[in-house]
């Protein structure tokens, strides 16, 4: 069978994920050094996985409602009102999914219509373009700098906007370069949107990994623009659930609607123990955040000097758990540079196009491993850019 003529050419067109490509190129090098996936190494909070095993010995595996336990998507309105003074009605405004990647696709399968506009800044997360065009939009990138420390300026966003504009994804804190955009940035933003019938997609998913003394503000948090915010979250991140795929969605009742006939067909509920730990995780484990924002925090400043000391520029990152130095010094392309790298002297980090064409001349490296992992690896880098005269 000729099954170029069967399947979807949409989806032939599709690459795969550029972080996935030299996580699998790390998995087949012995004894490599990997910092290419933004996992933590820490293990979840022991009152989760202790509620999850009792969940499991009561039998309650069921389905759930559809849109989620009423008990955690109560859990998740007093956590977010804590952390913004935003009340959203857990049983209309709430839905959760499965991972915070979910949630980002049902907002964009919710309002976007063939030929409609989605503004992505980038660098940033590789889902949103390759899910935009699955829903025949248009994903149009808007360029971070460096100069402007990786932030959403006004000018660009207005110079982006077209009457096809239904969306603007805003990715921070920002995978990969660490970046922030704070409430004053925020409020410049909001300025350009008001006026508009542009949604925010806002991708907080980072949003408790933000170092300081400023914490994280949503930009559902400025005036005006809870009712055009679709707000995404979960707890892969902060709570170290990445394998329990939990995250969630809060917006408005109208779009959360929407959000839900889809989620309905395709998944029916998110997994139900997940969802019983969870409650937890939200009732239970501010210090276990509290705990690794600052090992993570101590990781960051460790590595920012350790790879200034090897001679490449490195923008100080505000939150997350990544750094995006340029490797523009070494002539190198991003892709060059990863390959060699993790081929001579087994270090795998993810070239910085793998985030956006902008992303060309950059790598993104992970802390969200151990002290010892790290010390290995820049001292590795260090010897492979002695190696090729950098």
């Amino acid at each position: 069978m000729d099954y170029s003529n069967i399947l979807s050419k949409k989806v032939q067109a599709l690459e795969f994920s550029g972080i996935r490509k030299f996580f699998d190129i790390a998995a087949s090098v012995k004894d490599v050094i990997s910092l290419s996936v933004g996992e933590p190494d820490f293990k979840s909070p022991w009152e989760v996985r202790k509620e999850a095993v009792r969940i499991l010995e009561q039998g309650r595996t069921a389905y759930t409602a559809n849109a989620g336990l009423a008990e955690l998507r109560q859990a998740i309105s007093d956590y977010l009102y804590k952390r913004s003074s935003i009340r959203y009605d857990a049983s209309e405004q709430i839905i959760v999914t499965v991972g915070g990647s979910e949630a980002i696709d049902l907002s964009l399968r919710a309002l976007i219509d063939t030929g409609d506009e989605v503004l992505i800044p980038q660098p940033s997360f590789v889902c949103y373009a390759p899910i935009v065009k699955l829903v025949n939009g248009v994903a149009v990138p808007i360029e971070t700098k460096a100069e402007d420390n990786f932030k959403l300026t006004a000018k660009a966003l207005k110079e982006h906007i077209t009457p096809k504009t239904k969306a603007l994804v805003l990715p921070f804190p920002n995978n990969p370069t660490g970046a922030v955009m704070r409430k004053n940035d925020l409020e410049e933003i909001a300025a350009v949107l008001r006026d508009t019938n542009i949604i925010v997609i806002s991708d907080e998913i980072y949003s408790e990994l933000t170092y300081g003394n400023e914490r994280h503000i949503s930009i559902s948090q400025i005036d005006g623009m809870e009712e055009r915010t679709v707000v995404i979250n979960g707890f892969s991140k902060a709570f170290a659930m990445t394998g329990w795929r939990l995250g969630f969605a809060a917006a408005p009742k109208e779009i959360i609607l929407q959000m839900l006939k889809i989620h309905q067909y395709a998944i029916m509920s998110s997994p139900t123990v997940s969802q019983f730990a969870a409650i937890t995780a939200l009732n239970e484990c501010e210090k276990d955040i509290e705990y690794m924002r600052g090992e993570y925090d101590m990781r960051r400043r460790l590595i920012v000097d350790g790879v200034r000391e090897l001679g490449l520029e490195c923008f100080e990152p505000e939150g997350a758990f990544y750094i995006f130095p340029s490797i523009k010094s070494t002539g190198m392309t991003s892709q060059e540079f990863c390959e060699k790298l993790v081929q001579t002297h087994k270090v795998a980090v993810v070239p910085g196009d793998a985030f956006g064409a902008c992303g060309e001349g950059y790598i993104r490296i992970s802390y969200a491993y151990s002290l010892e992992h790290i010390m290995t690896a820049l001292e590795r880098m260090r010897q492979f850019l002695k190696d090729i005269g950098a």
